[in-house]
């Protein structure tokens, strides 16, 4: 079993939080119990480039339930909590390499030796491990059948490669999954976010002007949030579409240009590069904060603002401050890193619970219907989707209605009419 980890001796307390998460994790829990009797990946390995959390962790260990001989990697340098790291490898007998704080060389080692595992499936928290795969094909490409995608970020860029006739093998875009995006974007992203801006500040989030940059699922839910904490929410959008569905929801909608202006707490959630730059940092007030929730620290260039700085020190864990020429101050928050997983705990586990239930389902499926898959990025099954939906509301104590005969009959006519 190889391993490069922090600490082997923090393992005790990562077994408390895995064992924690899974008492809100009930869907993943039963995909567990069955996966321990059906065996679906006996004899395949299986490698996974994820958040290294306490909800992973129940990923991994329902992996290798069903036989799998997985490994982990982490896929941001800074999300990984060493204490479930250790307790995967000692408690578990899982292979994993990741450490908080990780440099670059060491990131992307662990990332090829994830390859050098030489993996049937892939699991993908923002496609860094498959495009090192579709850099290095005739090394890498070896021995994989299929791979699913976790995140928005990730699915753009395996879509790119779709495009381009150049995506290598089948991919599940587990992101799109509705009980996926509907709840991991927006409601989990939405708590952990504001969990990580106060964790890192300790600020009063009510009655200051907080701007969201990006109307996607993420955006909805973190507007939805600080708007829930008293704060005044600012919209930036390019998507006319998703701008107007801002101003409907009841945020003030503006460019970047004039937000910048009013804004006290900035937040990026696109999925794009460079939204807020060297323009933006000497318009805003003195004191403003700025951070990043989309998966690649690219959204602010904190590289311009270390350029111009003139003096830059730390505050707080997870606080450097930027005093420009002018005299102003830029707090940035987790090194412009997700700031949910970097300076909090990432989305609490009933969130994660559906959508690591859509990973292990969709990797199945994959390892079913490989053969009769095109190099295609494909959406995650509807069944998939409804059955992770019914037991969520099972283990809910919720209860939903069943269509009769005849309303089943009529949805599937053409006949009847006015």
């Amino acid at each position: 079993m190889k391993h490069d980890i922090t600490d082997i001796k923090l393992a005790p307390k990562g077994r408390s939080r895995i064992e924690w998460a899974a008492t809100q994790m009930r869907v993943l829990e039963l995909i567990t119990k069955r996966f321990s009797k059906e065996k679906p990946f006996k004899g395949q390995k299986i490698s996974a480039c994820l958040h290294v959390t306490c909800e992973t962790a129940n990923l991994m260990i329902a992996l290798k339930a069903g036989g799998a001989e997985a490994m982990l990697v982490a896929s941001n340098p800074l999300s990984t909590q060493d204490e479930v790291a250790a307790s995967l490898v000692k408690d578990f007998g899982i292979s994993v390499l990741a450490k908080k704080g990780e440099d670059r060389k060491t990131y992307y080692s662990h990332i090829y030796a994830a390859l050098d595992h030489r993996p049937y499936f892939t699991m993908d928290d923002g496609a860094d491990l498959v495009s090192a795969i579709h850099k290095e094909p005739q090394k890498y490409k070896r021995n994989i059948l299929a791979g699913t995608e976790e995140t928005t970020t990730g699915v753009i860029r395996l879509r790119s490669l779709e495009a381009q006739g150049k995506l290598l093998f089948p991919i599940v875009a587990v992101n799109d999954a509705e009980t996926k995006h509907f709840f991991d974007n927006r409601y989990g992203t939405g708590q952990s976010t504001i969990d990580g801006i106060i964790r890192a500040t300790n600020i009063l989030l009510s009655g200051s002007t907080v701007v969201v940059c990006g109307y996607g699922w993420c955006g909805r839910g973190v507007a939805q949030r600080a708007r829930g904490m008293g704060a005044k929410v600012i919209v930036t959008e390019t998507n006319p579409l998703k701008a107007l569905e801002a101003v409907m929801d009841g945020y003030h909608v503006m460019p970047m240009e004039q937000a910048v202006k009013q804004g006290e707490v900035f937040v990026t959630v696109t999925g794009n590069t460079s939204v807020i730059r060297k323009e933006h940092f000497f318009k805003m007030k003195d004191r403003a904060i700025v951070c990043n929730s989309g998966h690649f620290d690219v959204e602010i260039d904190i590289a311009h603002l270390k350029k111009v700085a003139r003096k830059v020190r730390t505050m707080r864990d997870c606080v450097e401050e930027y005093t420009l020429p002018t005299g102003r101050r830029v707090y940035v928050l987790a090194q412009g890193r997700l700031v949910n997983l970097s300076a909090a705990e990432g989305h609490p586990a009933m969130v994660m619970d559906m959508s690591f239930a859509n990973q292990a389902l969709s990797v199945e499926w994959a390892s079913r219907h490989h053969e009769s898959l095109e190099n295609k990025v494909y959406r995650v099954p509807l069944d998939i989707d409804s059955e992770i939906a019914r037991i969520k509301l099972g283990s809910m104590g919720v209860l939903v209605d069943k269509l009769t005969s005849k309303q089943k009959a009529y949805l599937s006519t053409w006949e009847a009419g006015t």
